[in-house]
């Protein structure tokens, strides 16, 4: 009798993952961040700065990458994508940086 091993596919290889698909999903983090402020009415686009147009702080950006964590797995380093920015860049980094950044590591571990 041969028995099957059955695991439900990783959320991020369910389907190849696309930069809209993935614009809307941080911004879904982002808003539920953003409802605690009381800040939900905000448009959140590629453009969108975290520091500038979100007024998001260092707290928030660990709470980002622990949500990006728990639905991309650790491939998505948030830590590890940062740590490679000037303080400038990490000042103006926008949603669509890390939108970018999100899809090729998602891209990099399915051709693994």
């Amino acid at each position: 009798m041969t028995t099957v091993n059955q695991t439900a596919p990783s959320p991020a290889t369910e389907a190849p993952v696309e930069a809209p698909a993935v614009l809307a999903e941080i911004s879904g983090m982002l808003r539920t961040m953003l409802d605690e402020y009381g800040l939900d009415d905000i448009e959140i686009t590629m453009e969108t700065r975290f520091t500038e147009d979100l007024e998001l702080e260092s707290i928030d950006l660990v709470t980002l990458a622990g949500s990006l964590e728990a639905r991309y797995g650790r491939q998505v380093n948030f830590a590890e994508f940062v740590a490679d920015l000037e303080l400038e860049e990490i000042i103006d980094l926008t949603v669509g940086q890390l939108v970018e950044y999100v899809v090729r590591c998602v891209r990099a571990a399915g051709e693994r």
